[in-house]
């Protein structure tokens, strides 16, 4: 049987892609480096769910490790490979830019040496709204330029963008770029906003809100995510498409090369998302309004147009139903 590599596969993402993969009967190999950005517990937790199915091996390397990456792919000999790791987040790229040069772009160029190496059929990767950056023009099309990202995380992500594009010109490897727009749902990181309202909320701590809660968001559910991402993986013939664009575009040349935005296509304001929050919980929150943080931006609205039109993708969860779900899974997993 085809294996597939889904990197990340102890994150948020990773992990409830490869149950989809498992549960569809795929054999997955899984890389994960457990690192402690956030509680390395979780990413443990996650992991369990993974390894409950006979057809998942995990290693627990980082991409960096050229070594121990080529030995995984020569002994697995993968079809496919879908990299979801990754150093995340925003703020934390202005404390520490070097972990996203080395995760996001050195690991990552190791995959791509791999894929080259080992005839892979289709490499599916995480890019994300961030680059989107300083524009203004919405929805968010992946026909508009991303030459202004706003974060050292946005950077790390766009250079992920042109470096597939070289290696699918170059090499003839197709790869699919999949531009993720506010994921969130059960087992989502810490780090994120749903997450810390919600356990500030039950604590009876106020929240920090950014941008006195000016923010719109395309929040998208967990399950709306892995559903894009699989039905990509399945159709390399997604790549190599040519767009109308009044503008020079990378998808017109003849690499096997593509992106699509993956969101929910209706953009919530974050205080009708915290409304949301607080009637799930019964609990009012305290907030603490501030400013726009640097290398925020203040809305994202996805154009799914190109998604919808190659694999018929229609996100279904609704702020509401995807609140409560992360709630109940909030409560059950910290016995609250």
């Amino acid at each position: 049987m085809n294996k597939i590599i889904v990197t990340g596969s102890a994150g948020f993402i990773g992990s409830a892609v490869c149950i989809k993969l498992l549960e569809r009967g795929e054999d997955v190999v899984g890389i994960d480096n457990h690192n402690d950005y956030y509680d390395p517990e979780l990413k443990q937790a996650r992991l369990k769910r993974n390894e409950k199915y006979k057809n998942y091996q995990h290693y627990k390397i980082d991409l960096c490790d050229q070594n121990g990456l080529e030995k995984i792919f020569k002994i697995h000999k993968p079809k496919r490979v879908v990299n979801l790791a990754a150093q995340a987040g925003v703020r934390y790229s202005m404390e520490n830019p070097l972990a996203y040069v080395n995760t996001n772009i050195v690991g990552f160029a190791l995959i791509l040496e791999n894929c080259r190496h080992y005839n892979i059929e289709h490499l599916v990767y995480a890019s994300t709204s961030s680059v989107y950056g300083a524009n203004t023009k919405m929805p968010f099309s992946e026909h508009d330029s991303v030459n202004h990202p706003l974060s050292v995380y946005a950077a790390s992500k766009k250079s992920n963008e042109l470096m597939a594009h070289t290696y699918s010109y170059l090499y003839n490897l197709p790869t699919t770029g999949l531009r993720f727009f506010t994921v969130y749902g059960p087992w989502g990181r810490p780090d994120m906003a749903l997450f810390k309202f919600t356990k500030n909320i039950l604590n009876g701590e106020p929240i920090d809100v950014f941008n006195h809660g000016k923010h719109t968001r395309d929040f998208t559910y967990i399950d709306d995510i892995v559903d894009g991402v699989i039905k990509a993986l399945d159709n390399k013939s997604s790549v190599n498409i040519n767009w109308n664009s009044k503008e020079p575009d990378p998808a017109t040349s003849s690499a096997p090369w593509k992106i699509y935005n993956i969101g929910n296509n209706k953009p919530v304001k974050l205080m009708d998302y915290i409304q949301a929050l607080e009637k799930t919980l019964g609990k009012k929150a305290k907030i603490n309004f501030l400013s726009l943080q640097p290398g925020d931006v203040p809305d994202t609205y996805a154009n799914i147009d190109n998604l919808k039109q190659k694999f018929k993708y229609k996100p279904s969860t609704t702020v509401k139903s995807g609140v409560s779900n992360f709630v109940k899974w909030y409560r059950d997993f910290y016995k609250i």
